[in-house]
């Protein structure tokens, strides 16, 4: 049931990530053939409008057909009044933006939803940004422990920096040259500590061994749920939201650049995996998890390879500023190129998915 529900989560991110395509399209006055939710055999079709819809055997991926508009084959074009090819290219651009903002959209509402639901502290998202400045534990030879700070000591100002939250704390230590001085509340009464931090080689949130100032000190968790009023919720979901884009951004980077192996991406398979465990655990956590997995798919669309999204905005922004169209056999050869990359891609994420599940 877990595995049904994972899919279906999947094939509604992909279905509002058409829908964005799709309406900006028509805004336009383009001509949509076909909005198709998977791939393969179609199982169910109905023609509305000028539109075929439909839902197909392998529900992992879907299209959106506007007429002048083949990713397989962009010279094949139309030069009709209701074409995608006749569109201005700023248009074009706003017509292909409209799928990834859905997603991004998706997540928003999504967060939303959890800021209203109330949710635990997770790793799931930024958790330190919600959790109070107050000292719950002390690591082994903990310089704060050492200084003199104490258990449910509230830290509100480190080297003149004011402290609002616990993650305030990690960037106010980071930025320090070598001696801090804190302030802190102890039974209402302000205190002050200065201190020297240690240096130690961790592990950040990629795997990747860094150098980190650290003061030996952990949250005091609250166990109870966080609850937001709409407009806390409002701002929750924009944080969030930015937060899952940065992080997928900058993963994607990594892997380009070789500081994260390529075993480390994962793909479809690993996608349903996460996603249905998540769907075991309750509904908070997949909304968590969905939102994330949908900013995914916002992100990756916009990356620039011919045959994504990004791929086609950087065309038009191309034909905007030089004022004529590409060479038709150039795109050709780099869309191509560019369904040979998704296509290996796709494969090495499924062969790292069957490695971590079955080896």
């Amino acid at each position: 049931m877990s595995v049904i529900i994972a899919l279906l989560v999947l094939s509604v991110l992909i279905f509002f990530h058409e829908l964005g395509h799709f309406l900006a399209a028509r805004f336009f006055g383009v001509k949509v053939e076909v909005f198709s939710i998977g791939f393969g055999k179609k199982l169910f079709t109905k023609k509305i409008g000028d539109t075929l819809w439909s839902i197909s055997t392998i529900p992992l991926g879907g299209y959106v057909k506007m007429k002048g508009q083949d990713d397989s084959d962009p010279t094949k074009v139309s030069y009709d009044s209701d074409s995608y090819t006749t569109k201005k290219p700023w248009q074009r651009i706003v017509i292909l933006l409209a799928g990834p903002f859905a997603n991004f959209f998706t997540a928003f509402v999504l967060y939303f939803a959890v800021s209203q639901i109330g949710t635990h502290l997770s790793p799931v998202f930024n958790y330190a940004k919600y959790m109070p400045a107050t000292i719950g534990s002390f690591a082994p030879d903990s310089p704060a422990k050492e200084a003199g700070l104490d258990i449910n000591d509230t830290i509100v100002q480190i080297n003149h920096i004011k402290i609002k939250d616990w993650e305030n704390i990690g960037e106010a230590i980071q930025t320090a040259d070598h001696t801090l001085s804190l302030t802190v509340i102890r039974d209402g009464a302000l205190m002050n500590f200065d201190f020297s931090p240690v240096i130690q080689t961790q592990k950040n949130k990629f795997g990747e061994d860094i150098q980190r100032k650290l003061i030996g000190v952990g949250p005091l968790v609250n166990q109870e749920k966080l609850h937001f009023s709409l407009l806390e919720g409002i701002q929750f979901a924009w944080n969030e939201t930015l937060y899952a884009s940065m992080l997928i951004f900058q993963s994607v980077e990594k892997l380009i650049t070789g500081a994260i192996g390529a075993d480390k991406l994962g793909g479809i398979l690993t996608i349903v995996d996460v996603t249905a465990q998540a769907s075991n655990i309750g509904i908070v956590a997949l909304f968590l998890f969905t939102a994330l997995i949908s900013v995914n798919l916002g992100v990756l669309n916009l990356l620039p390879i011919p045959a994504l999204d990004g791929g086609h905005i950087i065309f038009n922004l191309y034909e905007w500023i030089r004022g004529k169209a590409p060479n038709e056999a150039a795109m050709y050869y780099m869309t191509v190129t560019g369904w040979g990359i998704l296509i290996s891609l796709m494969l090495l994420g499924l062969y790292n998915d069957i490695n971590r599940l079955f080896g």
